[in-house]
């Protein structure tokens, strides 16, 4: 029904997808001598999606246009509220109070503010690498020291080391976790019994927790996602963070969904953002959560295809590089240290030899050398022609 495979054309649209590469993945600018030219270049880095987001939505933000007028805005009534409630009842058998709701502005911005109210200024944050780089900048944004937990990596597959993060959450210095759920870069859906090992340390120490689950709703069929606040049903000082933005392609409408238990952390939040509502980014969200399940089951799909032919080829033509289908998320973690010595530079070796923008490792704050994280949410000619240049690229290495 949905035509996945369409190829959009983003340029002159502003997107980072198209321009931003520079500055992210050339740091001292592009390179004269690369042999593509921009139309030819395969963008499989930044996360959002090159496939269009749903008619439903995008057709109520045009409904909304015609009301002509797009002045303050704000939640009136429990509409959105209910609409948002009903997806997390849905889908992961799990509800919030209707008050812990607040909307943001984006995830990110969200994590740094939330890390400079939580912790003070001698106060540390804690969190499990390889990790999302903002989880670092929520930290050094704020002028506060982070702590690392690397997880522990075997043959495509991560784990937490519990007596590691157990060592570090001790510290009474460590007030803030900022947990990924479901972890990106790696794609692992936490089980319940490792939720469950993470929330007993989080309460014997007493921590803060912003459990960042923007990836909740991109599985792969076999898989669940548990919310930490299901886990820790009455754990007041947690902070759950989910958004249409990854699920929808709605990265672009800056709003994201934040339930924050603890009254006066809550109203500490409320002080500081005092202002209203994106009026097409509310009906945007709301849409997508009422009218866009069909949507997402299609590419719930499509992306477990584009996944499984990403296995089958780097065991064919790359048979060094290390890949487990990630169990959520739209994104393919791949080790190719194999093909690479320490050091490398692997996203501009791509850039330059194959025409493939992706991002490496060292994007990826520590524990993450020689490995590249590969965008799939896009046309399947896509991920076939991007892949068949990184296996030629590598060929001639």
């Amino acid at each position: 029904m949905y035509n996945f495979d369409e190829i959009i054309d983003r340029t002159n649209t502003s997107a980072v997808s198209t321009d931003g590469y520079r500055g992210s993945i050339f740091k001292n600018g592009v390179p004269e001598n690369i042999p593509y030219k921009e139309e030819d270049l395969i963008r499989m880095w930044i996360a959002d999606m090159e496939l269009a987001t749903p008619d439903v939505v995008l057709d109520a933000m045009k409904e909304r246009l015609d009301r002509k007028i797009l002045g303050y805005t704000n939640i009136f009534g429990d509409d959105y509220v209910n609409t948002f409630l009903n997806w997390c009842q849905k889908r992961y058998d799990w509800s919030f109070e209707k008050e812990e709701l607040i909307i943001s502005h984006g995830i990110v911005p969200a994590l740094l503010d939330l890390a400079g109210i939580i912790c003070k200024e001698d106060e540390k944050v804690l969190i499990m690498t390889p990790s999302y780089v903002h989880f670092q900048t929520a930290a050094t944004f704020n002028d506060r020291d982070l702590v690392c937990s690397n997880l522990l990596y075997e043959d495509g597959y991560y784990q937490i080391d519990f007596d590691d993060f157990k060592e570090k959450a001790k510290d009474p210095k460590t007030t803030l976790f900022i947990l990924c759920n479901p972890h990106n870069p790696s794609g692992r859906v936490w089980s319940k019994e490792e939720l469950e090992k993470l929330a007993t340390i989080v309460e014997e120490n007493n921590l803060w927790v912003i459990s960042d689950e923007i990836h909740c709703d991109l599985l792969r069929r076999n898989q669940t996602h548990i919310p930490f606040g299901k886990i820790m049903p009455n754990y007041s000082h947690l902070v759950t963070a989910m958004a249409p933005s990854k699920t929808f392609n709605l990265a672009g409408m800056m709003i994201s969904n934040l339930l924050i238990r603890d009254k006066e952390l809550s109203a500490t939040w409320k002080k500081l953002h005092h202002g209203g509502e994106n009026p097409l980014s509310l009906v945007a969200c709301q849409t997508a959560y009422d009218k866009g399940e069909p949507w997402l089951e299609e590419l719930i799909d499509y992306l477990d295809e584009n996944f499984a032919y990403t296995q089958t080829f780097l065991q064919t033509h790359l048979p060094k590089a290390k890949f487990t289908i990630s169990q959520a998320t739209y994104l393919a973690w791949i080790d190719l240290n194999a093909y690479f010595d320490k050091g490398e530079d692997i996203a501009v070796f791509f850039a330059c030899n194959a025409g493939v923008i992706l991002e490496s490792g060292n994007m990826f704050v520590q524990n993450s050398e020689g490995f590249v994280r590969l965008n799939l949410a896009c046309p399947k000619s896509q991920v076939v022609e991007g892949l068949r240049r990184m296996a030629e690229a590598l060929d001639k290495k």
